[in-house]
């Protein structure tokens, strides 16, 4: 699951307006609360980005190929109690909620925890599964180069970026 910075307004937004129309929260301020949603992913999203950069340094400095970098990267994560891939979902959800009960902003929360993971689980994984068409689009892009070299990790990275630009996701 990737979650991008691009993402994080309309996600927050979507989030929001759900919630406080089905009465599951009530608040004055459905702005603040949006605020709040977007400083749960956006904290994600910098948390993501450093572990990410340290398990880069690791494989590096340890000379380690390009497909140990994820298991790295889920070591540093559990050391830093943080939740990455299939599970960052429900750790997403979770801090939102937390946020919620913690924001000055929310009134009253009316829904139990697991009818607010109900309706929040598909707008999160509509904004997200956007990474898979994504990968795709690349590899698609860099068939002709060998996975895991080094000419790969760069070329890669340079045709990701290009894709997250022209989708407005940076």
């Amino acid at each position: 699951m990737k979650l991008f910075p691009g993402k994080v307004s309309l996600i927050a937004g979507e989030v929001t307006r759900l919630l406080v129309d089905e009465k599951d929260i009530e608040t004055d301020s459905p702005s603040e609360v949006e605020l709040d949603v977007e400083a749960v992913l956006k904290e994600y999203i910098r948390t993501d980005r450093e572990l990410t950069d340290q398990a880069k340094d690791l494989c590096e400095k340890r000379s380690m190929p390009f497909s140990a970098h994820m298991k790295v990267k889920r070591q540093l994560a559990e050391k830093a109690r943080f939740v990455v891939g299939d599970e960052a979902l429900d750790y997403i959800m979770d801090q939102i909620i937390r946020a919620f009960m913690h924001s000055q902003f929310v009134d009253e929360i009316f829904a139990e925890d697991h009818d607010l993971k109900r309706k929040i689980r598909p707008i999160l994984k509509r904004h997200t599964e956007i990474e898979e068409q994504i990968d795709e689009e690349v590899r698609s892009k860099i068939k002709n180069l060998e996975e895991g070299t080094k000419d790969w990790e760069i070329e890669y990275g340079r045709v990701l970026s290009q894709v997250k630009k022209r989708r407005s996701l940076e």
